[in-house]
C-alpha cells in the first residue's frame, strides 16, 4: 500500500452483517495505519458504569468542576482495556498526540487529563478505554471481505451526534443508508 492508501483519520463503519460483538454496529476512528497494521478507537460504545471522575481519582487529579467528572467514558476496543485515549479538538500541544487532521487529535498522555481536570483542556474531548488493533494486512483483508465501510472522519459525528446514532450517521454522511445494505458480499 502507498502512504495515500492508509486510513489514518478515517472512520471504519461496521457493515450490518459484521457479527463480532466487539464491532457490531460500531464506528471506529483509525488513529494509525501503516504497513505494520492499524490501531483504532471505537467511538460509539459508552460505558455506563465508569465516568471520567473514576480515572481522575485513580490518577490523583482533582477536578475543578464536578461536571467534568460526570463525563461518560467509551469502550475504545477489546485490546488493553485499561489504557486510556483522549479524542479531542483542537489538536493542541500534548506529550503523546497523533494529529489526525481536521484539528482532530488523539492523546494518550497524562498531561491532557490533568488539563481537563483543571478546566484547561481541549474545547471538545472524550475519553475511551482500550483500542482495536489489526496486524499487517488484516484490516485490508477485512475491507475486501465487506466487513467495513471507510470514510474520512467527521468531527461533527464525534462531538455533536449522540453515541447511539453515530453508526447510522457516519454511513449517512457518505450517502449510505446502512439499513439498506445487504449482508451478502461478492466480487464482479
Amino acid at each position: 500500500m502507498s502512504q495515500q492508501d492508509f486510513l489514518n483519520g478515517h472512520f471504519l463503519i461496521a457493515m450490518p452483517a459484521l457479527g463480532d460483538p466487539n464491532f457490531h454496529h460500531s464506528v471506529t476512528l483509525i488513529c494509525e495505519h501503516n504497513s505494520d497494521g492499524a490501531l483504532g478507537i471505537t467511538v460509539n460504545r459508552p460505558l455506563d458504569d465508569i465516568h471520567l471522575l473514576d480515572v481522575l481519582e485513580q490518577l490523583e487529579l482533582e477536578q475543578q468542576d464536578p461536571a467534568i467528572g460526570e463525563q461518560v467514558l467509551f469502550s475504545g476496543g477489546p485490546v488493553e482495556r485499561e489504557r486510556g485515549f483522549v479524542i479531542h479538538q483542537p489538536v493542541g500541544n500534548w506529550e503523546a498526540t497523533l494529529d489526525l487532521g481536521d484539528e482532530l487529535g488523539v492523546t494518550s498522555s497524562r498531561d491532557i487529563l490533568a488539563a481537563i481536570a483543571e478546566g484547561k483542556g481541549p474545547d471538545r474531548s472524550f475519553v475511551a478505554l482500550g483500542y482495536a488493533g489489526w496486524e499487517a494486512g488484516q484490516l485490508e483483508q477485512e475491507i475486501t471481505e465487506n466487513a467495513w465501510l471507510s470514510s474520512p472522519a467527521d468531527p461533527r459525528i464525534l462531538f455533536d451526534v449522540p453515541p447511539a446514532e453515530r453508526w447510522r450517521e457516519a454511513a449517512r454522511n457518505m450517502g449510505v443508508d446502512i439499513h439498506r445494505l445487504s449482508g451478502q458480499s461478492g466480487t464482479a
